[in-house]
């Protein structure tokens, strides 16, 4: 009789699991008893258990594996199958990545699985990205501006090139690696390969650090660059500029603009359209008339019809902010704010009065 634990219960699923539930018990499991990722005491128990959930989901993640387990658990498996040929026939793909399940939990501690680029350098990084916040006003969202953007970012040591080597000294080939810029461990029926910790993944040290940097090869200095900001963004939009972050091994990241719409002293914006308030008079809401409303681009005469109520809301059309995509401009909303007079003369209170009795209101 098998004295293996039953795959589901090292899993901790029920026999009737999908392959979806599965897949995400699984991916739990590897990152939580990963040997990196427990305290070194611990590592011994954690790479049995590692190597054990492999096991049973490379099993029951395989439908012709998981029917033969069904149907004769262990024998049904040990007999045809050793475990090489589990794991190297097995699909362990499906997470949208388009790559092995192993590769894609254990990239992220800096792995290889199975050696597959042990013998490769690592890919040289560009630098890293910058990013900076940018205040605009809503004039500058209906039209655009140019904005002049100060800041500090790293660029190649100019003693030394960018490669952090005093100049005349050389690289000599790293011992940790002999130079792969890669170092492989064993894990059982896994081979594991990491980014060498010595070299950084180069191959090779410097032999003696370039005074000016340090051996960073890199060092900061201040620049200044003129970006459009496109009409129509809002707040928490991003203005990407290629190639202005900081500099790296492989090239120069890029700079993100945040985008932060200043407060409006007039007007609130609600997508592209705006919104305020207009005072009217007493006398041109009842008889009707013209007035001064604001809009981005200046003040604009608007028609009031007799008998204008408080809260009405007139419509100017394409006096908003266009749209960041399409350039479709959107329409500003103004709502009517009726202005009782708070003095009045005694020929102005005789003039009311008599306007009431003629409305019956007295």
């Amino acid at each position: 009789m098998s004295t293996k634990k039953d795959y589901y219960e090292i899993l901790g699923v029920s026999r009737n699991a999908s392959a979806d539930e599965i897949k995400g018990i699984y991916r739990k499991l590897a990152m939580k008893y990963h040997p990196d990722r427990v305290p070194e005491e611990e590592k011994k128990e954690a790479e049995e258990r590692f190597k054990e959930i492999s096991e049973a989901y490379a099993v029951l993640s395989d439908s012709k594996k998981r029917g033969l387990y069904d149907q004769y658990g262990h024998a049904g498996i040990d007999s045809r199958f050793s475990t090489e040929d589990i794991f190297r026939s097995t699909d362990f793909s499906g997470f949208g990545f388009g790559g092995n399940i192993f590769e894609e939990i254990l990239s992220g501690f800096g792995f290889d699985i199975f050696g597959g680029s042990g013998t490769r350098r690592s890919r040289k990084s560009k630098g890293e990205e910058a990013h900076y916040k940018v205040g605009v006003t809503l004039e500058d969202v209906a039209t655009g501006v140019e904005k002049t953007i100060d800041f500090h970012r790293l660029e190649p040591c100019s003693r030394c090139k960018g490669s952090g080597a005093e100049p005349g000294s050389r690289k000599i080939t790293c011992s940790a690696c002999r130079g792969r810029g890669s170092v492989s461990t064993g894990m059982g029926f896994i081979s594991l390969s990491q980014v060498c910790p010595q070299c950084r993944g180069e191959g090779e040290i410097i032999e003696k650090h370039c005074s000016s940097c340090r051996g960073e090869g890199r060092v900061e200095i201040s620049k200044s660059v003129k970006v459009n900001i496109p009409a129509g963004v809002n707040t928490g939009s991003i203005v990407r500029l290629r190639e202005e972050g900081n500099f790296g091994p492989g090239g120069y990241g890029d700079m993100y603009l945040h985008i932060g719409v200043k407060p409006h002293k007039i007007f609130q914006r609600a997508g592209n359209n705006l919104k305020c308030r207009v005072k009217i008079n007493m006398v041109k809401a009842c008889l009707g008339g013209e007035i001064n409303v604001p809009t981005l681009n200046g003040k604009v005469k608007m028609k009031i019809p007799p008998g204008t109520q408080p809260n009405t809301v007139f419509r100017l059309r394409n006096k908003g902010v266009p749209d960041l995509r399409t350039k479709r401009m959107g329409d500003e909303f103004l709502e009517a704010e009726i202005e009782i007079p708070i003095k009045l003369s005694g020929r102005e209170r005789n003039l009311l009065k008599e306007l009431a009795r003629l409305r019956k209101e007295l």
